[in-house]
Order: structure tokens, then sequence, then C-alpha cells
């Protein structure tokens, strides 16, 4: 049974709803231990008083506040509830917006709400509401003491809380060079976008998560098993790395990549049609749900984010942080 990292209310207007936050996040890191390479002897990270040099437990470790050098305000969990038991106990939704209004950068680490007690009707109807209206709720919620600005969107039965960056917190583009909207100037032509876009078209997918996967997790799996086999486990190879082929720099044939390209995507996608089509097709499943009518591109053409009735947790940073 997950275990609820906040107990609370999401609010909006004079509605309350009481809902639990859970970690949506499961990383699926190798885990590896700091060692002396000396002896191989594990390398802990100890906590210790920086005054007598003993170790502490963390049942005697409190926060403080450094007012003066040296002089501390000391704060318990309870107090920092205690400085606003409101904010820090409540999804405080002040705004409904269209998600795709929200750029990608802006999201930074998913959390699911869920229900808590014995009414769920509340809940139910802030999420077919937001579904039906395409929106979003923009919200504020403290979680270990920093009040976060939030995104409440639903994905299928859930409302996931998605944390987003404060404006202040995302580096400014202009100290990005990037080429303008001036494609003549960059030597763009129509038959090469015309080619893009075939490349684009052919490449083309239904979002199908679970076919993805941290395919590089293997390859270091692989390493680490032949080093097992071979018996070579006390000691790092240390012998170069073959460096990955570069960019070619200067004039390139890009019409000829492009094209190259669009051939090699037809003969990928031509071979799992064929075998489908051998195959009887599946008959509907009963009460099928609609798809949602596609949203239309931001202006300015930024990237376009997803539709808020089938809404996924982002990544963060990027981590993805890993978000954003």
């Amino acid at each position: 049974m997950a275990r609820a990292i906040w107990k609370g209310s999401i609010s909006f207007g004079l509605v309350h709803i009481p809902v639990g936050l859970f970690s949506a996040e499961k990383p699926d890191e190798l885990s590896f231990r700091q060692l002396d390479r000396r002896n191989l002897s594990p390398v802990g990270y100890r906590k210790y008083n920086k005054a007598t040099g003993d170790e502490v437990e963390m049942d005697v470790i409190v926060k403080g506040y450094e007012y003066e050098s040296g002089h501390y305000v000391v704060l318990s969990d309870e107090d920092l509830r205690r400085a606003n038991p409101e904010k820090t106990q409540t999804v405080e939704i002040t705004d409904f917006v269209d998600l795709d209004d929200i750029e990608p950068v802006f999201y930074d680490k998913p959390y699911y709400l869920a229900p808590i007690g014995k009414n769920p009707k509340g809940y139910a109807l802030l999420r077919e509401a937001l579904k039906r209206t395409r929106k979003v709720g923009i919200a504020k919620v403290v979680i270990r003491s920093r009040e976060h600005l939030a995104a409440v969107v639903p994905q299928g039965d859930v409302l996931v809380l998605e944390i987003l960056r404060y404006p202040n917190e995302i580096r400014a583009t202009e100290e990005l060079e990037v080429p303008g909207e001036d494609l003549k100037a960059l030597g763009v032509n129509e038959r090469e976008l015309e080619m893009a876009e075939r490349l684009v078209e052919g490449m083309t997918a239904e979002w199908s998560p679970e076919k993805y996967h941290d395919s590089y997790r293997d390859d270091l799996m692989q390493l680490i098993q032949g080093r097992i086999e071979a018996g070579q486990t006390d000691a790092p190879d240390e012998s170069p790395v073959p460096e990955a082929a570069e960019p070619r720099e200067g004039v390139i044939d890009i019409m000829s990549l492009l094209k190259r390209s669009v051939e090699a995507a037809g003969g990928e996608r031509a071979a799992p049609k064929k075998a489908a089509a051998a195959k009887p097709k599946a008959a509907p499943a009963p009460a099928a749900r609609a798809k949602p009518k596609a949203a239309s591109k931001p202006a300015g053409g930024k990237p376009q984010p997803r539709s808020a009735a089938t809404a996924k947790p982002r990544p963060s940073s990027a981590k993805k942080r890993k978000a954003a």
C-alpha cells in the first residue's frame, strides 16, 4: 500500500476535497556504493557533531535557522506547520487555465493526489470537470518547508499534482545562440522542409510509453556481468574509451541525408504493418472512450504540451531531476 507523503485537501472557491499526496516517481537506477580503492571498503555518509567530532543519530537532529553567526532558532516539524496551518495542509487552486498554455520547461516533478476519507464524490467531481473543460488547476502548496507552484492535472481516474518551476527559476532563452525564423537567410529551402515533414510523418506513431525503457542500464548491467564472469571485479578498467563519432563540420548534403532517412523510415514501418495485416482484427472494446481533439499549436511555434484529458506526468529535470 502506497504511503502518503502529505495529507490535506484540495481547495477551490469554497470547496474542500480531502486528499493524500503520493510520489509518482519510481526510480530504477543502478545503486553503486562509494568505495576506498585501496581496500574496497565502503565509504559511508557520516553525520557528525562539528564541535565534538562524534557521530549523531537521526533522532536527535533538529532544524535550525542561523539568525546570527553561531546563533540559531530551532524549529520542529510542528513549527513548520504552525507558521501557516492552512497553507501547509491545502492544495489551494487559484486559477483554471488551458494546459496547452503551460510550456514544458515549467514542469518539475509529479505527484499523485488520491482521495482520503469515505466520500470520494468531490474528488470525482473536480476530475471530471477538468476533463470536460480541458482545464487544469493552478495551485499553491507547501511541501517540506517550501511553497511550490503546481498544476492539478487529470490523468485517467487520477489527479496528478505537477510541481511547476517559478518563472525566475528558468533561464532566459536570450542567453542562447539559436537560429532565428529567417529560413531563407539560413539556407533552408522548401524542398528540404517538405522532405523533413515526410520524415516526421514516416516516423509518427501512437504514444505507447511501455515500449520505451532505459537501454543504457541494460548495457551497463551487461558490462558488469561480463566483469563478474571474467573475475575482474577488484579494480576499475581505466583503459581509454573510444570516442563517439562527431558530426561533420562544413557543407553537408542535408537533402541527401533526409531522403535516405525517409526511405529507411518507410522500410522500417512497412514490415510491422504487413505482419499486422495477417492478424484478425480485435473486436472493439465496449464503451470505448473517444479520443480528445488535438489541441491547437500555441502561438509562436512553442512545443505543444499534452491535453488535459490525457495528460501524463512529466519527467523531472531532467532529470530527467528528471520533473524538469
